[in-house]
């Protein structure tokens, strides 16, 4: 069984506002059991599976990691939106460019709308900063990385622009999350109710058709690359030695 189908379980079942006991009742098994599928301690069986996708109305390929998207929709970069009116929006040659624009610019389209039911100045503020800075580091580095190209574009000195961005990341993300506890950090009120901030894959998805799936699959690619590539088992045994 995959390994994203205990945390896709539980998030279904949080989403839905349930318990674990009213789950169980209507997936017609035990709590004691559920809970075992829920930590990954056992394995359910194929009409498990089938039985929780049409309780939650989501496909097995969803439950089983294999698609981002609830309705199990395999990803293709001509089926994603592309940024508003963008003359430059496609890459010739290769698929990945463009694919991966998509998936940022249009869950940047999610992102900002959320903002905008809460327009709160500090926090849009902050966020902007945030992902303005991502942007000009990644462009300094391929700029910087042919030494025809003109450093002087740039007023801050190489040495000391990537320890300076990466600072000010850190300081827009502490005060995008002091902002959002309702803590005063000087850059206007803070939120003092995060409701409009309330979603589930099922709101994101109603909400936003045509934007959720580059959202859910820019989410699973991050995370996946931040558990790094998966060992082999053959690798795993070796450790254990």
């Amino acid at each position: 069984m995959s390994q994203d189908f205990s945390r896709i379980i539980t998030l279904l079942r949080k989403e839905r506002g349930i318990t674990q006991k009213e789950a169980a009742a209507h997936l017609g098994v035990s709590q004691a059991l559920l809970s075992h599928y829920e930590k990954g301690i056992r394995e359910c069986g194929l009409d498990f599976v089938v039985r929780v996708a049409d309780f939650y109305n989501v496909s097995c390929d969803y439950l089983l990691g294999r698609s981002a998207d609830r309705s199990g929709l395999t990803l293709k970069v001509e089926d994603l939106p592309g940024p508003e009116s963008a003359k430059d929006g496609i890459y010739r040659g290769s698929l990945l460019p463009t694919l991966n624009k998509k998936l940022i610019a249009n869950s940047l389209n999610i992102l900002f709308d959320k903002l905008n039911s809460c327009p709160n100045k500090g926090l849009v503020g902050e966020i902007s900063g945030y992902l303005m800075l991502a942007v000009y580091r990644m462009f300094r580095l391929l700029y910087g990385s042919n030494p025809k190209n003109a450093p002087v574009l740039f007023s801050v000195p190489r040495e000391v622009c990537g320890g300076y961005a990466e600072a000010e990341m850190a300081r827009a993300a502490a005060n995008t999350k002091a902002i959002l506890s309702g803590q005063d950090v000087g850059l206007g009120d803070p939120v003092k109710d995060t409701g409009s901030f309330a979603m589930t894959t099922e709101s994101l998805s109603r909400e936003y058709p045509l934007y959720a799936t580059s959202l859910l699959n820019l989410i699973k690619a991050s995370e996946l690359r931040m558990k790094g590539p998966e060992k082999k088992p053959a690798e795993r045994r070796g450790e254990k030695g």
